[in-house]
């Protein structure tokens, strides 16, 4: 058999709320495939009888994923294409798939994408917290002496920092906040895409407050965004110092000051626009 008669593991993105979000090659692609694998096929089902689609379906969760592996390459080897969706969103995103995936690739077999809905990429579009550079932490742990510890883990990152939360455990996950971060600025998504959607902004004592006058507030699924911490004088000159010398050992090569600056961007942090202005600035120093 030849590697274009073999069968391809689509991973695709459906919504997270507004079905109208999902993209037409998603719709195209889920009534092509021979076999769709879902987190809850039960939950799945609702949304292919939405879209008059008519596949067979497998389970697909962190209980059995190991277990699928092997089917499924099979099927694939077969020649048939599989599809891997989640309950919503986009698979693999703190949700099952990865697993799968690894093995699928280790073993030679072709993984596609087919990007869409994206929980944590749409909080922070409308957050108004800065996204040039965040960490996404999943689910934080349930018990509150494991979720202060992981939070003051990160306590220090200048990143935004992003987390999904369940709503039985918003007010608890707030109270630690407030505990380990103090009065820093979070941004709240609730319910995104739908009729409900609501984004929340404050320190963690203020949107606790907030839940607790209206407990409509603390329903549905969240995005929990923390804004980075602010970097000390003695952290700035460090980085600075360090980029100083990063750049002219590159610019000292020949490299271009615009990949120079995207290098120690990427190297370092900070604004690529930071890096760009210094580099031009050495270069004109020689």
């Amino acid at each position: 058999m030849t590697e274009s008669s073999k069968g391809t593991l689509y991973v695709v993105a459906t919504p997270i709320g507004n079905l109208g979000d999902l993209s037409a090659r998603a719709r195209d692609v889920l009534a092509s495939v021979a076999l769709i694998a879902a987190e809850d096929t039960r939950h799945s089902s609702r949304l292919l009888r939405h879209l008059g689609i008519d596949c067979p379906m497998l389970s697909l969760h962190e209980h059995n994923e190991a277990s699928r592996v092997a089917p499924l390459f099979a099927r694939l080897e077969a020649g048939e294409d599989v599809a891997l969706i989640s309950d919503a969103g986009t698979p693999l995103i703190s949700d099952p798939g990865f697993v799968l995936v690894r093995a699928l690739r280790e073993r030679g077999a072709r993984v596609v994408p087919v990007p869409g809905a994206c929980a944590l990429v749409a909080a922070l579009s409308a957050s108004g917290l800065p996204t040039d550079r965040f960490l996404f932490a999943g689910f934080l742990p349930a018990r509150s002496g494991a979720r202060r510890a992981r939070l003051e883990a990160l306590v220090t990152r200048d990143e935004t920092l992003v987390f999904y939360e369940s709503p039985h455990r918003i007010r608890d996950t707030l109270s630690d906040l407030a505990a380990v971060f103090g009065d820093r600025r979070l941004v709240l998504a609730r319910e995104l895409t739908k009729t409900f959607e609501t984004f929340l902004d404050g320190s963690a004592d203020t949107l606790l407050e907030t839940l607790e006058a209206d407990p409509d507030q603390a329903r549905g699924e969240f995005v929990v965004m923390v804004e980075g911490a602010e970097q000390t004088d003695a952290d700035t000159d460090g980085a600075e110092a360090e980029g100083r010398r990063v750049l002219a050992a590159m610019l000292g090569e020949g490299v271009g000051v615009k990949q120079a600056a995207a290098v120690t961007a990427k190297l370092l942090g900070g604004r690529k626009k930071a890096w760009y202005d210094l580099a031009l600035s050495l270069k004109a120093d020689g």
